[in-house]
């Protein structure tokens, strides 16, 4: 009689299928989870691992380790790989050693050494300077262990390079390998292991690849990673963003041996927006601002601030005199004061009467030289104006004062006073022949020149300049002067020698001068340009067309990346130079400073 299997009662068969069922859908499960974890969404596709790379989803990788040193390692020496620019990843195990040990080890080192130097004293060979200094090595860190002045340690060092393809791998890892050379370190790939090579150059502190060398603390010392370019001070104002850290360029230019800088950038780099946001934050540490706009690039920000824009053309109604002197109080300086004025006015006249430009024709012969400077002596004493500082407090004359001297005083003088007849009652008459009735007692004050005849653009400069230069020395206090579109100034030999004692003179003063241009070859192509340039302890160096790279990659002695980047360098980033260190640098400003200082249109 069959037996009748029991109702609900499974077989072996379908135990295992539905304990199969319930594991598919407990990974499936898992599997739904997973793929909405912060892991898994920014993982990596997949892993490839090679002989000599490895692949991380797009991106390729290959490990190099260090294993060989030279004798002597010099603080800094890993500061090149540090702040290449290139995307690496810098890996250092660094393991202490028991002292006792090593002076077990260097003991028999020691006598190992001293054998071999006497086996070959032995057999007659010569010396050998390797195992002499090798032992002398030895009995000196011997000596530093004993005492406990030295420690010892194994160190290893690994950088992984990244790039999108095998070839920018390879281009990179000749770089690496041109900078260890150098310094003659030896590095390998490691072959066969990019594997441990990737997971000892991630943050978890595994070194798989276990390639080290002994060092005492000396030598482990000069590793320290933290070397990159930094221009970070207390003090000062904010530049912008350091490039090579992502860390704050903030710096006091009055911290330098001098103040001054010079700005050199191609139109629509960012010139003008940087040096207005540095006029802008200076402001807020009590400095004070003076600026000579060509184009009328400041006059929103010296509104906003409540600065004084003064605006100079034949039509305006302001007026400034060149014979005006500094109210000095230093008994020194105002000695000098009538003197010093008498040489800036022999330069504003050569000026005024012709120039000397381009064409190096003088303006004036030696005797017109010789009779306009008796001319200006005898015009400031008919004003009662002598050597004597008690004198200085007289109004000063004008030109229509000169033109008077010259025109009745015998030799060339009727002869120069019929070519300056044109600024007295001619066509530039008013401006420039009145007494002076403007007042720069304001933080910001900004000099337009635009609405001038190209003519009178460089007499204006020059003039505004030494009046200017005047207020400086009578009262001194924190200032910066900028002098937008130098160039202008730096075609005539006069100008471009009063710009220059300006740059020479202006630390003692406390005064910044800053100067834009972008004629870089122009302006470098000058005596004067190049001794600017030598007398500002800052640069900042925007983007350059290709042909101006050329001449700041000499005067600057730019690496070949910085003079690739120099010319693709995009708006608001550049090289800013600091006395002898220099950072690539982004600036920023903030959305409230972007609207008072941007030229671009669209923005406005």
């Amino acid at each position: 009689m069959a037996r009748k299997k029991k109702k609900g009662k499974l077989s072996a068969a379908e135990i295992a299928a539905q304990a199969e069922a319930l594991e598919l859908a407990e990974i499936q499960k898992a599997f739904e989870q997973g793929t909405n974890t912060l892991r898994d969404l920014i993982s990596p596709s997949a892993i490839e691992i090679h002989s000599d790379y490895f692949r991380l989803g797009t991106k390729y990788g290959r490990t190099i380790y260090v294993y060989g040193y030279p004798r002597t390692l010099f603080t800094g020496w890993i500061s090149p790989i540090i702040n290449i620019d290139e995307v690496i990843d810098v890996s250092m195990y660094i393991y202490p050693v028991e002292s006792a040990v090593v002076m077990k080890n260097l003991r028999t080192k020691a006598t190992q050494l001293e054998a071999s130097m006497n086996l070959n004293t032995e057999k007659g060979k010569i010396r050998d300077p390797e195992l002499e200094a090798a032992l002398a090595d030895t009995e000196e860190l011997r000596d530093q262990l004993q005492v406990g002045a030295e420690r010892f340690f194994r160190f290893g060092l690994y950088v992984t390079i990244w790039g999108d393809s095998l070839e920018e791998l390879k281009f990179v890892q000749q770089k690496i390998e041109t900078i260890f050379g150098q310094q003659m370190i030896f590095s390998k790939v490691a072959n066969s292991q990019q594997e441990q090579g990737l997971n000892s150059a991630m943050p978890q502190c595994t070194d798989q690849l276990q390639i080290r060398r002994n060092m005492n603390t000396g030598a482990i010392s000069t590793s320290f990673p933290f070397t990159s370019a930094d221009l970070t001070q207390d003090k000062g104002i904010l530049y912008g963003i350091n490039m090579h850290n992502n860390g704050l360029v903030i710096f006091d230019r009055f911290s330098l041996e001098n103040a001054n800088m010079v700005v050199f950038a191609k139109s629509g780099a960012g010139k003008s927006f940087t040096v207005k946001l540095e006029a802008l934050r200076s402001m807020m540490t009590g400095a004070e601002v003076i600026i000579i706009d060509p184009e009328n690039e400041y006059q929103k920000l010296s509104d906003a601030v409540g600065g004084s824009y003064i605006r100079l053309s034949l039509n305006s109604d302001v007026r400034v005199n060149p014979f005006d002197l500094p109210k000095i109080v230093d008994s020194e300086d105002a000695n000098d004061a009538l003197k010093s004025n008498l040489v800036t006015l022999h330069g504003l006249f050569r000026l005024m009467l012709g120039g000397v430009g381009n064409t190096g024709q003088a303006a004036l012969t030696p005797n017109e030289e010789a009779d306009l400077d008796q001319a200006l002596i005898d015009t400031y004493a008919r004003a009662g104006i002598t050597s004597d500082p008690l004198t200085h407090q007289s109004p000063a004359p004008t030109i229509i004062n000169l033109y008077d001297t010259l025109l009745h005083m015998g030799g060339s003088g009727p002869s120069l006073a019929q070519r300056l007849r044109k600024y007295t009652t001619g066509t530039f008459a008013g401006i420039f022949s009145q007494q002076s009735n403007i007042d720069i007692n304001n933080q910001m004050v900004v000099f337009n020149i635009r609405d001038l005849e190209d003519e009178l653009r460089p007499v204006a400069m020059y003039i505004v300049l030494s009046h200017i230069w005047n207020i400086v020395r009578a009262n001194q206090k924190k200032r910066l002067l900028v002098v937008d579109e130098a160039w202008q100034l730096m075609q005539y030999e006069d100008s471009a020698n009063f710009l220059f004692s300006l740059a020479k003179r202006a630390r003692k003063y406390y005064l910044g001068l800053t100067t834009i241009t972008q004629d870089v070859e122009d302006f470098m192509g000058m005596k004067m340009g190049r001794a600017i340039v030598a007398n500002s302890s800052m640069q900042l160096l925007l983007k350059q067309s290709a042909s101006a790279v050329d001449v700041l990659a000499d005067v600057f002695k730019l690496t070949e990346e910085e003079r690739r980047r120099l010319a693709n360098f995009p708006v608001g980033q550049g090289l800013f130079f600091a006395g002898q260190n220099h950072v690539h640098i982004q600036v920023i400003a903030s959305e409230t400073e972007e609207r008072l200082i941007t030229t671009n249109p669209n923005q406005k």
